[in-house]
This record gives structure tokens, C-alpha cells and sequence, in this order.
């Protein structure tokens, strides 16, 4: 049976002549990559909501997950084949108050829509593919400073993200703590645990035993590694739920006359991975899957500078740490890790039963904790 939703293409990243939608781009040269090398003629997608105001002191930084991208709020249209992952939090009137903040989102180094990635052409006209370097989020941070830079903001009022985002709001505290005011670090974590690392090996496995992987280089091809992609997806999908949530929504329910018993058919919570399976692969591409991934398994924030606690201690801005009760993936004690390890930082839990996407979904405990740190006084 097919789990696939679109017709079969070699990527679901986004590439030079499509429909731009709403992403500004902007070109930063060279940059030299923190493991060597350096990657040439930098491009930046990325989108604003708001203004920044003559004192350039109203910026926020909103950084996205795994696979996510700039495009945090707003319709789907040509361009942008879903919604805002985070509808709800940007806007007039919004937690993230567009009438008074002007609101940044980019698409991470390594991503597939907009930035450069393995998708993008290389300077000999050739997407990247096998030959786009290794990035650690410390290079996606740099890549964002430069932005930064481009767009005239010195500081950032407020740095926020979760998971993936949460590793690179918590780099931009640590590497530039006098670019940062305030920071808001959702159910993520200082290091990459030995979990999260093998939990992704297996998503990595994934898609190199994709027989279309082709080492890296499908761009030209006739299919992409569709199969292996949404195996990780499906592996990492349940890592992102409770197993409470699974439990009470699906049970062991067929999916609608499929009949399980015997193999002929799928419970529901199969359907259910196969749809989020296929969803993935209309919008993402698999070389910037193996390409982030590795960039979290990178993740340590005492790398270099004497270990997490000599790095924590180095932050200035006012920290507001976020867990979700239920996350396994980037459980509690990961988030209290942080608090402790930042002065005067404030640890906050949100109550879910979604686990670790409960950051994404319980939109009316994030948007609380987020008003409130925007009328804090500094």
C-alpha cells in the first residue's frame, strides 16, 4: 500500500524558482564552518512580521525544530506547502504582539527551504548533496549573527525555541551573551543525550539504507529516498508523542475495515505514522533530515569552553527554561539542568499530555509564559 501523499519526486525541499511565498532572502558570502572548511555565497530565507523601530531594541528571534522553517505563521499557498507551525503566538495583539515587536524567523543552516543546504546548487551548479559539509548548531548560530547583522539588530530583545530551536536560542545566550536581553529555551537541552543521539541513529540508518539514497546525490534522479525518510519520520513521531496520548487516542483500533490480524490490514496507529510519513516527504528534503540530525547529535554547549556548567555560566540574558511533563524525548530533568546552570534563571512546566510536542500544541501555556516574559522588567 502506498504512505506516501504527493506524487513521487526526488525532494520535498524548496528550490531556486519556486514560488518564494513570504521568505525574504539575503546573501552573507562565505562562512567558515566551526569542524573546518567553508561553505561559499551563503543564502539566508527568512521572514518578518512587524517593524523594528528606530532604536532597534524590539527584535525577537524566533527559531524553529527539526522541521520546521521560517515560515512560524501564516497560511499554506505557493510556497509554502503547510501552515505556520506556530499560528497562534505572532500577530497583532499576540503573545509575540507584532505592534510592537518586529518578529524574525529564518530557516536554520542545513535546511531545505530557502537557506543554503545539501538541495542548493553549489558553486559548479549542482545541488550539494554527498559534498555539503558537516554544520554544528554553533555554525547555524553564526549564520544567524550574520543575519542579525544584515537586518541593523545589535540585540535581540527576546531569543525563543523549542526543541532544535531551544539548542540554538540557548547557543545565541552562551556564544553572544551581549546580544541577548532575554531567552525562552522550550523542551530542549544543553547536550545531546545518549538517547537522543541513538534514538537518531536509527533515523539516520534510515535513510543511507534507502536504496534511492544514492550516497546523497538523487537530485537528478527519477524517486528520492521517500521509503527511508519516512521510516525517521515514523520513528522519531513516536518519540515526539506521549505514550498516554497514543494509548487513549488510538488503543489497539484497526484503521477503519483494515483488519490487522493476520497482516492483511493496520491498527490506527499505524495509519497514523503512515500519514505523518507522507506528509514529511511532500515538504522536506531527506539530505537536510541527515544533515540537522547530525547538527543536534553535535549539540553540547560545554564543548570547548570547560564543560555545560563553565558554558551556562556564562550567560547574562534572563533565562525562562520551559519543560513539558510528558516529553521522554528531551525529558524534565534536562530543562532543570538549565535552570540551575543559569543565573537567576526561572524553570516553568507545561502541563500535556502530547509529550515533547506539547511545546507546539499547548499554545495557550506557551503564549502565558511568553507574555509574561515580555512584560518583565529587564
Amino acid at each position: 500500500m502506498t504512505t506516501t501523499s504527493r506524487p513521487p519526486t526526488t525532494s520535498g525541499a524548496w528550490r531556486q524558482g519556486d514560488p518564494p511565498g513570504r521568505r525574504q532572502f539575503v546573501g552573507l558570502g562565505a562562512v567558515e564552518l566551526e569542524r573546518g572548511g567553508v561553505l561559499p555565497d551563503v543564502t539566508v530565507a527568512y521572514e518578518t512580521w512587524g517593524e523594528l523601530n528606530a532604536a532597534g531594541d524590539n527584535a525577537i528571534l524566533v527559531e524553529h525544530a527539526l522541521t520546521g522553517d521560517a515560515h512560524v505563521v501564516g497560511e499554506a499557498g505557493p510556497g509554502h506547502p503547510t501552515p505556520g507551525w506556530w499560528d497562534g503566538l505572532v500577530g497583532p495583539g499576540r503573545p509575540l504582539d507584532t505592534d510592537r515587536w518586529f518578529v524574525v524567523a529564518s530557516n536554520v543552516l542545513g535546511g531545505c527551504q530557502g537557506t543554503t543546504g545539501p538541495s542548493s546548487a553549489a558553486p559548479d551548479g549542482r545541488a550539494w548533496g554527498s559534498r555539503f559539509p558537516f554544520v554544528t548548531v554553533r555554525d547555524q548560530v553564526q549564520v544567524e549573527t550574520l543575519l542579525a547583522d544584515r537586518l541593523g539588530i545589535e540585540r535581540w530583545h527576546l531569543v525563543l525555541g523549542g526543541s532544535m530551536g531551544g539548542m540554538r536560542a540557548l547557543e545565541w545566550a552562551v556564544t553572544h551573551p551581549s546580544r541577548v536581553d532575554r531567552a525562552v529555551v522550550l523542551a530542549s537541552t544543553a547536550y545531546a543525550t545518549a538517547e537522543q543521539i541513538a534514538w537518531c541513529q536509527a533515523q539516520l540508518l534510515a535513510i543511507r539504507s534507502d536504496p534511492h539514497y544514492r550516497g546523497g546525490d538523487y537530485y537528478d534522479e527519477l524517486a528520492g529516498p521517500d521509503a527511508g525518510l519516512g521510516i525517521a519520520r515514523r520513528i522519531a513521531h513516536v518519540t515526539y508523542r506521549s505514550e498516554l496520548e497514543l494509548h487513549e487516542r488510538f488503543g489497539r483500533e484497526p484503521q477503519g475495515e483494515e483488519e490487522p490480524l493476520g497482516g492483511s490490514g493496520r491498527y490506527a496507529v499505524e495509519s497514523y505514522l503512515d500519514h505523518h510519513a507522507g506528509k514529511l516527504a511532500g515538504r522536506f528534503d531527506a539530505n537536510s533530515y541527515l544533515v540537522l540530525t547530525e547538527a543536534m547529535n553535535s549539540h553540547d554547549v560545554g564543548r570547548g569552553r570547560g564543560g555545560v556548567d563553565a558554558a551556562l555560566a556564562r550567560v547574562t540574558a534572563d533565562v525562562v527554561v520551559v519543560a513539558v511533563d510528558s516529553d521522554r524525548l528531551y525529558p524534565p530533568r534536562l530543562s532543570r539542568e538549565i535552570s540551575d546552570g543559569v543565573a537567576g534563571a526561572t524553570l516553568h512546566t507545561v502541563r500535556s499530555d502530547y509529550g515533547h510536542d506539547g511545546f507546539l500544541i499547548e499554545l495557550d501555556q506557551v503564549g502565558a509564559v511568553i507574555e509574561r516574559v515580555l512584560t518583565s522588567p529587564a
